[in-house]
Parts: structure tokens; sequence; C-alpha cells
């Protein structure tokens, strides 16, 4: 059961994708900032729910005093999702992930992503490098 009981309810929820089995110390650190600067922008983050990227980035938001949410894996995985993702490194199944949100139309946001994802006009991916420009890119496709 999620309570969204702090004053005022949360400003949005943005989704952090990422490595999980294979995470390195890098990932993480940026994960986790990424986590704080989402709660302390007033959003919820809503992330895979396992270890790796996702539990630094729940970490985070956590210890920022943000809301986490968890979505574990489950059979309906391929449900499209009305969130903005932030995508921190990642392997096959991170690339994926950027896929579906991409062809559900929702934005993508890169933090030192997929090296694809600079690939020009064809791929419509925000592409960052700091933990604050990733948060920053999208609480603003959020508010289009």
């Amino acid at each position: 059961m999620l309570s969204l009981s702090q004053e005022g309810g949360v400003r949005g929820v943005i989704g952090v994708i990422g490595e999980s089995a294979f995470s390195d110390p890098a990932h993480d650190a940026l994960a986790e900032e990424v986590g704080r600067r989402i709660a302390a922008s007033g959003c919820a983050l809503i992330c895979g729910g396992l270890g790796g990227v996702m539990e630094a980035a729940a970490r985070g938001a956590r210890e920022a005093g943000g809301v986490t949410i968890g979505v574990l894996p489950g059979p309906t995985r391929a449900e499209a999702n009305p969130h903005i993702d932030i995508a921190i490194g990642g392997g096959y199944g991170t690339l994926a992930e950027i896929g579906h949100a991409l062809r559900h139309g929702k934005p993508v946001v890169g933090l030192r992503t997929w090296e694809a994802a600079r690939g020009g006009d064809r791929a419509p991916i925000t592409v960052v490098e700091t933990a604050e420009d990733a948060v920053r890119a999208a609480l603003r496709a959020a508010s289009r």
C-alpha cells in the first residue's frame, strides 16, 4: 500500500531504470544522487524495486525524505507506464526499457547512457552528464 500523506502530496512521479545484477559503484553513486534530487524536487521515485541502480536511487530518495515506489517484475511487464524514465548505465534490459518508453511516446532522459542514444535526431533521448541535469530535464519534460 502506498500512502502519499506528505502535506500537499507529491509534484509528480519520475522513473529510474538501470542495471540490477551487474551494477557498478560509479553508476550506483549517480543513481543515489538522482534519487536525492528527485525527492528534493517534490516528486516520487518509481523503479523496478530490485538491486543495483534501482536500489541506489530508492535509497537516495528515501534518505532525502522522498516517496519511493518499487514495481517488481511480473507477467504484465510490457505494459506502458506514464512516467519519465531516467536511464543510468545498464545492459540490454535497460535498453529494452528505453525502447518501450520511446515506443509509447514517453520522454527519456539518459544519464551517461547507451552511446546509441547519442545517435542524432533518430533517437529522441535527452542525454545529460549530471544527476542535477537529469532531474531538471525530467521535470521539464513532465511539464509539457
